[in-house]
């Protein structure tokens, strides 16, 4: 297997220190670079003729995040591949940089076995993740699609919605609709699973919060 060529990206020196070393015993691996911020990787990445391979870089950090750098470096450098290495697991960020274009997302308390198999995924453009980061990943998306301006809801529930969080009751959504106390109740149950809410109150405050109910 050739060598891997890697840039490394935290704005902490004895992180990149660290990982330089650990790095260096896997022969597979070879440091080319370091950087401490996304500037200094656009920098690095215009400036040298010998592009890496992988850039192993650090989501929380000064001038321009991990989300922020990789979305820059995609818009220049599209054939990059990036991994992101943070301590970090927020379903927002997790889609944030894999939307921005990371190639896989990695929680630094991962094994070295781990870690190595991510690099070496990566490299080959194969989408490296664990249980838990995919699972933030998949939490990550539907929670987009509930902040989208119809949080994919289709028009009929959208009107249940709005007659919820008026207050009514399933008869008198019924009858305002003109269909069933049971083709109400299971718009109801669509309500509560696309919405990823527990109750009627919590999709009144939903509707209220999107400012789909009028006030007078």
């Amino acid at each position: 297997m050739s060598v891997i060529k890697i840039l490394l990206v935290d704005d902490h020196d004895m992180v990149r220190m660290g990982l330089k070393t650990y790095l260096s015993l896997e022969p597979s691996f070879e440091v080319i670079g370091e950087a401490s911020n996304g500037m200094e990787v656009l920098e690095y990445l215009r400036n040298h003729e010998q592009a890496p391979d992988l850039i192993l870089m650090d989501l929380m950090m000064p001038v321009m995040n991990g989300a922020e750098t990789t979305r820059a470096v995609m818009s220049e450098f599209p054939n990059q591949k990036i991994v992101i290495l943070t301590s970090f697991l927020e379903d927002n960020l997790v889609v944030e940089c894999v939307e921005a274009g990371a190639v896989s997302y990695v929680l630094k308390t991962v094994s070295a076995d781990e870690l190595i198999y991510a690099l070496q995924g990566a490299f080959r453009g194969m989408p490296v993740m664990t249980k838990d980061v995919s699972e933030a990943l998949t939490r990550g998306i539907r929670q987009h699609m509930v902040q989208g301006d119809h949080a994919g809801l289709t028009e009929r529930e959208k009107e249940v919605l709005l007659l919820i969080a008026e207050g009514k009751s399933n008869k008198e959504i019924g009858e305002e609709l003109h269909i069933s106390i049971k083709t109400v109740k299971t718009h109801v149950s669509n309500l509560l699973m696309k919405c990823e809410l527990d109750d009627r109150t919590q999709l009144a405050i939903f509707a209220h919060r999107k400012g789909w109910v009028k006030t007078n």
